[in-house]
């Protein structure tokens, strides 16, 4: 089989970021086959990076015209995601495409949609789930040494971001132009890690600020207690405020407790069922014993991991770690969060999709998009301008 060629489609941060690993880094059974953004100096700085040799597209349909690609990295602003999966699906493309996998779940159905009528590989690129310390949480929970979770608190603080970040592009911060903060931009990835451990949950209660540290109309701060359908509770906390962040989860079930932190997993387990014990034991103030070990995970991971395995499932029908299916996972969570908020009430999932985007076009309509970033750094642009 020849090899797969990849179109990279958006050039800003994170699709150069894939762009360097790609060129640096080959991915067997893959090359890197044309670069796509609307923006001609993107195009010129692939064109530095790559050679003069790599065919450039200043739109997707003329990528998808010249016939030029496989399969497509999508690596745009949010919004533009779930519309190019759904004209490069429609064209016989393979489509792998950056978080978010959309801003609200019903654009995201559509895409998913698409997919399944395509009948071609799709993936998210959810990094996270190939972090060898995640992977060890969720066999932990999957074989069944942690019995059932009854609760967990996972607090995700260490988004710092400053002024300077948000001002840093035109389309940032808004809900015209991002469609959502902290929770559309930087949490993709631990709310779907989140669920991917946890399961989904069917309530959310929110409190989110907005503009709470920094001068934009969206989130930066966000506090979210969930349940589950088994009775279990959660407790969602992030930020990009906080100058002395951190990332700290505790998943709390009926073997014991699992701990991440500052980079370390500590299962505490107990003996026996803690169900068990606080049934049987006669004394009335004696806890179960506890074995406490760090568990060993490794390193690496990451982007790169994510993009290999969607090349092997095009090429060999390896199964997808991150399909793109489970993209609206995640985000019907977020939009939950955004929902309660705004209602001031418990929202119950699957989200109301109809509800939620009427809500969504009340907040664009009021949007105030910055025309121009002044003084932008455009080195903090993650998402590539389509």
């Amino acid at each position: 089989m020849d090899d797969i060629r990849l179109a990279i489609v958006g050039y800003g941060g994170m699709g150069s970021l894939h762009g360097r690993y790609l060129l640096n880094t080959p991915i067997p059974g893959c090359r890197l086959a044309a670069v796509c953004d609307i923006r001609p100096e993107r195009l010129e700085a692939a064109k530095k990076t790559f050679g003069d040799d790599m065919p450039t597209y200043a739109s997707i349909d003329e990528l998808i015209a010249a016939k030029a690609a496989d399969a497509v990295l999508i690596a745009t602003p949010h919004y533009a995601h779930p519309p190019l999966a759904i004209q490069a699906f429609d064209a016989g493309l393979h489509v792998l495409t950056e978080k978010p996998a959309g801003v609200y779940a019903k654009q995201v159905r559509d895409m998913n949609e698409a997919a399944a009528r395509s009948g071609k590989v799709f993936g998210i690129m959810y990094n996270q789930r190939t972090r060898p310390i995640h992977c060890k949480i969720k066999e932990l929970i999957d074989d069944g040494e942690l019995g059932e979770i009854h609760r967990n608190l996972y607090v995700v603080t260490n988004w710092y971001r400053t002024q300077a970040y948000y001002d840093g592009g035109g389309w940032r911060a808004t809900w015209e132009g991002e469609g959502g903060g902290v929770l559309i931009n930087q949490c993709p990835h631990n709310l779907d890690i989140w669920q991917y451990v946890c399961g989904m949950p069917s309530r959310v209660t929110a409190k989110l600020g907005f503009g709470t540290y920094h001068d934009i109309e969206v989130e930066d701060d966000a506090t979210a207690i969930v349940e589950y359908p088994n009775g279990a509770t959660g407790v969602f906390i992030t930020t990009t405020g906080e100058g002395a962040g951190s990332e700290r989860w505790e998943i709390v079930g009926d073997r014991g407790t699992l701990l991440l932190e500052n980079g370390k997993l500590t299962f505490r387990k107990t003996r026996q069922s803690v169900r068990e014990h606080l049934a049987t034991c006669p004394k009335g103030m004696e806890s179960p014993e506890v074995w406490k070990c760090e568990i060993p995970h490794g390193k690496g991971g990451g982007h790169r991991a994510i993009t290999e395995n969607f090349v092997a499932a095009i090429c060999d029908g390896k199964p997808l770690i991150a399909p793109g299916e489970e993209g609206i996972r995640g985000l019907q969570i977020s939009n939950a969060m955004h929902l309660s908020a705004w209602l001031r009430q418990t929202v119950d999932l699957p989200v109301d999709e109809d509800l939620y985007w009427k809500k969504l076009q009340e907040k664009i309509a009021a949007s105030i998009t910055k025309k121009k970033a002044k003084g932008a750094d455009t080195s903090m642009d993650f998402e590539g301008t389509f």
